[in-house]
């Protein structure tokens, strides 16, 4: 049964974000809404909530449907109010007395602990706050609900349970995502709609299948737009001759011949449709310095503790040589970000236990991008390294940064813009070690596999952590797991991944 009807529907602001899109959602649907960083996938979820009016077409509804719309922040009134109130707030007013349990229910069911559920949403991780949204949506008992990145802010074992709470929504109640992790699409999704700025695609199957017809059905739309140029051109070289031959011989009707011949290529032509060409958000490169030492990074059995000095495990005895990726796994709290500071603490010449090679060149980022100072200007944080005006406004502006950003502090960039610029400085330090935490954070699809085609390409040796099952995948050749106070190597991240998803 159908409940939602979208029909020819644009949305232009500036540039069109997207165009002519007609889109039937029904019962049991689980949509996959995939577009690059502000390109339109949050404006198509607030247009079919009613939040924003689109600037043509038409949106239709099932009678008396109720939408659940889950938004990538708290609204700043609510931030005060405790987990528990906020979602007891989304209850109409007339139930509150009556059906309050059903918060209980919900919040049971979303395994939200019980003194999270009396702390006031500012004082919680933005994950926790992402839970409270998703429970306030949900205790309205909706039929289609929007879920607008709803694995930010997620460690994996909070990905597998909205994952496995996902999978027993009822089967009648339709699902619309937006995401940009693709391990989470292809777990939860059973259609994926590729938002475009004109020729949006639907298929009705989940994110990695999905984009392999969309890459088939980008080569078809190619090879059929040179296909219909070749025939143009060639009735138009037809043309040619039989107007010389009409001029010479004085022939009426091979001059008429000739315009028929001329008119049908130039209708081909105007027909004819460029095959879709996606717009980057800018561009990653990367590269690799090289190095003849042999171990990069030594670690002698190191003791990892926390900040205030509790053990926490033995490193054992690890290197890290040219060419390694590897992925430092662990579930929260187990001293990944330890580990990490003291191989950061070494590498940058401060006092630390790990040993390095006098050789390394370090390229640093971590989640946060903390490396990056907000108070500066792009053309400011790439300023020390000897570019040049012209030269340097010409690599920020490959990076998704417009000559127009360039002068204005880095605080008004989004997230994407401003982790491109990231890897724009990590590019122009030529290191020959990465040093990546959560770097996969705030970049859309086509930064992520960007990114990991360079690390691969080049061969870079890099120490990684990652909550993103994709990334870690394609990326790393070694894997170290911090699992019951030790620091061993696994062939495999499954083992540790089916842990934590389960």
């Amino acid at each position: 049964m159908s409940l939602i009807n979208i029909q020819k529907l644009s949305v232009t602001l500036g540039d069109p974000l997207f165009s002519d899109l007609t889109v039937t959602i029904s019962k049991g649907d689980r949509l996959g809404l995939v577009a690059a960083n502000g390109r339109g996938k949050t404006t198509l979820l607030n247009c079919i909530s009613g939040g924003i009016e689109p600037t043509s077409g038409d949106i239709t509804t099932a009678r008396g449907l109720r939408v659940g719309h889950v938004a990538q922040y708290v609204p700043e009134g609510d931030l005060d109010l405790t987990l528990y109130d906020k979602v007891l707030a989304a209850l109409p007013v007339e139930q509150v007395d009556f059906e309050s349990w059903r918060v209980d229910v919900v919040l049971d069911e979303l395994a939200v602990p019980y003194d999270l559920q009396q702390t006031p949403l500012r004082e919680l991780s933005g994950g926790w706050q992402r839970t409270a949204m998703l429970a306030s949506a949900w205790i309205t008992q909706p039929d289609v609900l929007l879920l607008d990145e709803p694995t930010n802010h997620l460690d994996l074992h909070r990905i597998g349970l909205l994952e496995t709470w996902l999978g027993n929504l009822p089967r009648d109640v339709a699902v619309i995502m937006t995401s940009h992790d693709r391990a989470f699409l292809d777990a939860t999704t059973n259609r994926t709609l590729f938002l475009r700025a004109d020729t949006s695609r639907d298929f009705a199957v989940s994110f990695s299948h999905a984009r392999l017809a969309l890459d088939e059905a980008d080569a078809a739309d190619e090879r059929r737009f040179a296909n219909d140029l070749n025939k143009a051109s060639q009735l138009r070289k037809q043309a040619a001759k039989l107007k010389n031959i009409g001029i010479n011989s004085g022939s009426d009707l091979l001059i008429t011949k000739t315009k028929q011949l001329t008119e049908r290529a130039a209708k081909i032509e105007a027909a004819a449709k460029p095959a879709h060409r996606e717009k980057s958000a800018g561009e990653i490169k990367l590269g690799n310095a090289g190095t003849h030492a042999k171990a990069l990074v030594t670690l002698d059995d190191l003791a990892v503790n926390t900040p205030d000095d509790r053990w926490l495990y033995n490193t054992g005895a690890k290197w890290i040589t040219p060419g390694d990726r590897i992925v430092l796994l662990g579930a929260n709290g187990t001293g990944k970000t330890q580990l990490v500071e003291m191989v950061h603490r070494a590498l940058i010449g401060a006092d630390s236990p790990v040993k390095c090679a006098p050789s390394v060149s370090l390229g640093y980022s971590d989640q946060h991008l903390s490396q990056l100072d907000d108070s500066n200007t792009p053309m400011q944080t790439i300023g020390d390294f000897g570019l040049g005006d012209q030269r340097a406004r010409g690599l920020l502006a490959a990076a998704g940064v417009t000559i127009q950003m360039q002068d204005g502090p880095l605080g008004k960039l989004s997230g994407g813009q401003k982790a491109r610029l990231a890897m724009l400085v990590l590019r122009l330090q030529h290191p020959n070690f990465y040093l990546l935490d959560e770097p996969t954070n705030h970049l859309d699809i086509e930064g992520q596999e960007a990114l990991e085609e360079e690390l691969t390409a080049h061969d870079a040796a890099c120490l990684l952590v990652s909550h993103d099952r994709s990334f870690v995948r394609n990326v790393g050749n070694r894997f170290w797991w911090i699992d019951r106070r030790r620091l061993v190597e696994i062939e495999s991240p499954e083992d540790f991944f089916a842990g934590q998803m389960g």
